[in-house]
């Protein structure tokens, strides 16, 4: 019994000097870039840099980059400023972007040239030198078609051929190298933001998280109708399916300024939706935005400010104290610190996220992104990379035609008697294979507006036709142009009894993004259909995202400009839900005589039939623990 009491005792010891830093159960980093860490040679240039983001927001650690576009920062340089931040308590390690020339959109490396593979080798072993941990920022990839390159490749295709030769680059340029330099070393690659394509450049996520010692992952998300179109949600979805890919070395989130301009509120929401995610620490991309990206109240106070949002701008902009002296916040470093100040009275005490599963095969195309898209519609994500089998139900996208036996994993789920949702991107994909199950297929495209019982929208909708065998499969919810007084309808959710179980089609519109337009009564089917395995949904119209924990408790944030009241469905269970920022408890609304199910007899209904009332601000959240 004493052996037990000590082991209990030393895992708590470890975890408390796990997190002995700013916060309760996260670190806070800088990364800075070679231009900056070259600058460092000037000691005043240092001070007086470091003393603008410091005493706006509390940092645990500094990554030094040792090398980007050509330019390798000198051991004296490194030696210097690494002591420099020793001596104030912070923890140091270092960087390497791979980039020949970043403003030359982002030119690599090509590494099968043999004199880019020395440069390569030797740059990792430079910095090994110097540091005990070094992260590759975003760039570990390829983009190059040199002829050497041309030749290399020979008939694999592009992606195959980048794979083989970045993670061959990993092994024998990178980590050998380096742990030959310095055997106590680790070596960690930063993933980026844009992983659905990551295979085509060389990203290897079935073996790269396997190979180095640990991954952080890009949370960054920006505007989401800029270039790359990510959606909020990415911030929180990334995490988890990195985290799923090794479990335990997921080692954090990344986010930079980028987004900032649509207000401080976009900036502190990609902080917040990454440690909502429970990534164990926050490295800032980069030390020059936290010097240079100056607070303008005219660009960065959002119109919705002054209504009790969970970024407040005005409380942000108070004079602050950090480190014995009282400053005026300055920069965007100023948010940083305010949020973080602000998430550390809760994220300790959050579970492990849990969501609805869903598969997606390694170096698969299809529906690129769209899980960030459910998951701003309110469905709480939780992407692997192998397919779940604990679950009631499983969520398939167009991805999953990557896996040769995909039917047969569908076939096993259903005859256990749990369900399958698939996307109509996945049966268009493989509908023969779906065949072997019911006989469905994608027909034309057709503009709908009108989804009967289940509401209407203001906009025309393009989506692609699911046909199937009258009395085989059912349709739940029909939409048409218009579908009442109309003389054409198509399913947008569609049922296929299998077995003991039930294979479900759910219609996604042409544009992702007009899962939007979809009415709250065809999101509510949606959620109904996809939370068996979670005690709590949402109702409540798009852009409300829902974050459930294993321990109880769950977040509810609103994405959109105005004030939102929402409806909460929980298990018969819990009669009683605790905000924990209040400390308010809020009963279950009394029991109506509206219909639980919106699908009548057509549907097997879930047992979620206690309903809370909560009210949101503009972009914020409540934080809700589960009372039984």
């Amino acid at each position: 019994m004493k052996r037990i009491v000590c082991i209990l005792f030393v895992s708590l010891l470890v975890s408390i000097v796990a997190f002995a830093g700013n916060y309760k159960s996260f670190k806070v980093s800088v990364y800075t870039r070679a231009y900056e860490v070259e600058k460092m040679k000037d000691l005043h240039w240092l001070d007086s840099t470091w003393n603008i983001i410091s005493s706006q927001v509390k940092v645990d650690k500094i990554y030094l980059e040792t090398h980007r576009d050509l330019l390798i920062v000198p051991g004296e340089t490194l030696e210097q400023a690494k002591k420099f931040f020793l001596d104030k308590g912070i923890e140091v390690g270092g960087g390497i972007t791979y980039t020949i020339n970043e403003a030359n959109s982002f030119e690599t490396f090509c590494y099968s040239n043999p004199e880019h593979r020395k440069i390569v080798q030797e740059i990792a072993e430079h910095t090994a030198k110097y540091f005990d941990d070094f992260i590759l920022d975003d760039f570990f990839f390829t983009s190059c078609k040199s002829d050497i390159e041309i030749k290399a490749k020979g008939t694999k295709s592009w992606t195959q051929y980048r794979l083989e030769l970045m993670t061959e680059a990993g092994q024998n340029l990178v980590i050998k190298p380096a742990k030959k330099v310095n055997p106590k070393v680790k070596v960690i690659i930063k993933y980026p933001n844009w992983y659905e394509h990551f295979q085509g450049l060389g990203f290897d996520l079935k073996n790269g998280p396997q190979l180095f010692d640990g991954v952080w992952t890009g949370t960054e998300t920006r505007d989401p109708s800029s270039a790359q179109h990510l959606q909020n949600y990415l911030g929180y979805n990334i995490v988890r399916y990195f985290e799923n890919l090794r479990p335990g070395h997921n080692f954090g989130g990344w986010v930079d300024s980028g987004g900032s301009g649509m207000g401080m509120d976009r900036y502190a929401e990609q902080l917040w939706l990454t440690f909502f995610a429970k990534a164990p620490e926050m490295a800032l991309f980069a030390y020059n935005q936290l010097i240079g990206v100056a607070l303008r109240p005219e660009q960065h106070r959002t119109p919705w400010q002054g209504q009790g949002t969970s970024f407040d701008y005005d409380e942000m902009m108070k004079p602050v104290n950090l480190n014995g002296q009282t400053v005026t916040p300055t920069t965007i470093a100023r948010v940083a610190g305010y949020t973080f100040e602000s998430i550390d009275k809760f994220i300790h005490q959050l579970g492990k996220p849990i969501g609805i599963k869903t598969y997606k095969p390694f170096h698969t195309l299809g529906d690129d992104f769209l899980q960030n898209y459910l998951g701003m519609i309110g469905l709480p994500m939780d992407e692997y990379s192998e397919f779940p089998t604990d679950q009631q139900v499983v969520l398939l996208t167009e991805q999953a035609k990557g896996d040769p036996d995909i039917i047969n994993k569908i076939k096993g789920q259903l005859t256990k008697g749990n369900d399958i949702v698939i996307t109509s991107g996945l049966l268009n994909a493989i509908p023969e294979k779906i065949a072997d199950i019911a006989e469905l297929r994608a027909g034309k495209y057709a503009l709908v507006n009108d989804f009967g019982f289940a509401g209407k929208t203001d906009k025309d909708i393009l989506i692609r036709q699911v046909l199937y065998q009258t009395n085989d499969s059912w349709e739940t919810i029909s939409a048409g142009r218009p579908l009442t007084g109309g003389v054409s309808g198509y399913p947008i959710v569609l049922r296929a009894p299998y077995s003991k179980g039930n294979l479900y089609v759910i219609t996604i519109p042409e544009d992702f993004g007009d899962l939007y337009e979809y009415p709250t009564g065809v999101l509510n089917a949606f959620r109904q259909i996809l939370s068996k395995d979670l005690d709590v949904r949402i109702d409540a119209p798009a852009k409300v995202g829902l974050f459930v924990y294993d321990n109880g408790m769950f977040i509810v944030e609103s994405f959109l400009d105005e004030p939102i009241t929402i409806r909460v469905n929980t298990t018969e269970d819990i009669t009683r839900i605790t905000d924990v920022l209040t400390g308010v408890t809020i009963d279950k609304l009394p029991e109506t005589n509206e219909e639980v199910s919106i699908f009548g007899r057509r549907f097997r209904p879930d047992n979620k039939n206690n309903v809370f009332r909560i009210t949101l601000m503009p972009h914020s959240y409540k934080v809700v623990k589960i009372v039984r």
